[in-house]
């Protein structure tokens, strides 16, 4: 941090607050003394508090985060922007858009309209452009360049944010504040001390206040760039956040897409989904009924199939069976002419037989009568 003492806090002016009457109660503990109806800052908490916010700063900066200057003041956004630039940091100095932080994503399709605009200007790709449609992209390039020219390279939430006058930059603090963003500011004898994470108590009116102060955050933001060159370089520019993940500090990955993990199937999910809208779905009477059916189904489908298993054999031993009788048939009558032959000969030897014996047992003549 660069030296800076009382003396150079004195100097500057950063001692005077505002009138008596117009004042927060919870700056009492910055606040010196009264003198003539205006509040005298106590400068030894103011460079107390200065020293803190350097070491924040520094961490934020070591970590790889960028630190966004705020300051609409009209008389101080010429220094506030100048000491940004020499920072190489973000600054807003016209005007805070509601939900430049908390809309983040919406602020980034305004960006890359300006810098398309910018783009088919440098081109020449609106010459054949009528002159009131070039007067219009004119007109609303000048526009969006005035309010999101400081933080057009701003790909991702800031790490820090630096406010001059907490009380007129209320809205950036709260968007601030809900993201989870620390916010470092110069808070006069009006300001709410409660709603920043440090409060550097001091005159937020006065430019040579203001310049002092900026210059020695901006200074330790270049050395802590210098000091730690990896961290700041390893930081991916081209992550992106939005609302719900910034809550949550997670950060979307761009370039080389992750790769989900397969989710494993949950049937009894999918069925409370399923049954979601009728409320007897999940009931245990209506699971049972369901088992019942289902096990009724089986046993009737095992009952046909075995029905139709005995009517197959019986089909089967009813052929085998016909096949048979017709093999029986066939020999029967291919051995028919044999056994007549046989019957033939058997009555020709009977008939010999009762010839040659008589019926007393003697043995005739043939040829006797």
């Amino acid at each position: 941090m660069s030296e800076v003492g009382l003396k150079d806090l004195l100097q500057a002016g950063v001692h005077f607050g505002h009138q008596t009457h117009r004042w927060n109660p919870k700056m009492r503990k910055y606040i010196f003394a009264e003198r003539g109806g205006i509040y005298l800052i106590d400068l030894k908490k103011t460079l107390r508090e200065l020293n803190r916010a350097c070491d924040l700063v520094n961490e934020v900066v070591r970590g790889g985060g960028k630190v966004l200057f705020v300051c609409t003041k009209p008389q101080l956004k010429g220094p506030v922007r100048a000491e940004a630039e020499r920072a190489g940091a973000f600054y807003v100095t016209e005007r805070w858009l509601g939900g430049m932080l908390t809309n983040f994503q919406t602020m980034k399709k305004n960006i890359r309209r300006l810098k398309d605009l910018e783009r088919g200007t440098e081109e020449g790709a609106f010459e054949f452009y009528t002159k009131k449609e070039r007067l219009l992209l004119d007109r609303e390039r000048g526009k969006l360049e005035r309010y999101l020219s400081g933080i057009k390279d701003m790909t991702r939430l800031p790490g820090l944010v630096f406010v001059v006058d907490a009380n007129k930059e209320d809205i950036a603090v709260r968007e601030a504040n809900r993201l989870g963003i620390p916010v470092v500011a110069i808070a006069d004898t009006n300001a709410n001390p409660d709603m920043l994470t440090i409060a550097i108590a001091g005159n937020d009116d006065a430019i040579r206040s203001v310049s002092l102060i900026t210059g020695v955050i901006v200074d330790e933001i270049l050395m802590a760039r210098r000091e730690a060159p990896e961290a700041a370089a390893s930081q991916d520019e081209g992550t992106a956040f939005t609302y719900s993940s910034d809550v949550g500090g997670a950060e979307a990955a761009v370039g080389s897409k992750r790769k989900r993990p397969k989710r494993r199937p949950r049937p009894e999910l999918i069925k409370r989904r399923l049954h979601a809208s009728d409320p007897e779905a999940g009931s245990p009477e209506v699971e049972l009924a369901e088992v019942v059916e289902l096990a009724e189904v089986v046993e009737l489908a095992e009952a046909v199939e075995l029905v139709e298993a005995v009517e197959l054999v019986e089909a089967v031993e009813l052929v085998e069976a016909v096949e048979l009788v017709e093999e029986t048939i066939s020999v029967e009558s291919d051995s028919e002419p044999a056994i007549e032959e046989i019957v033939e000969i058997a009555e020709a030897v009977s008939t010999t037989a009762e010839t040659d014996t008589g019926e007393d047992g003697e043995k005739k003549d043939p040829g006797s009568p």
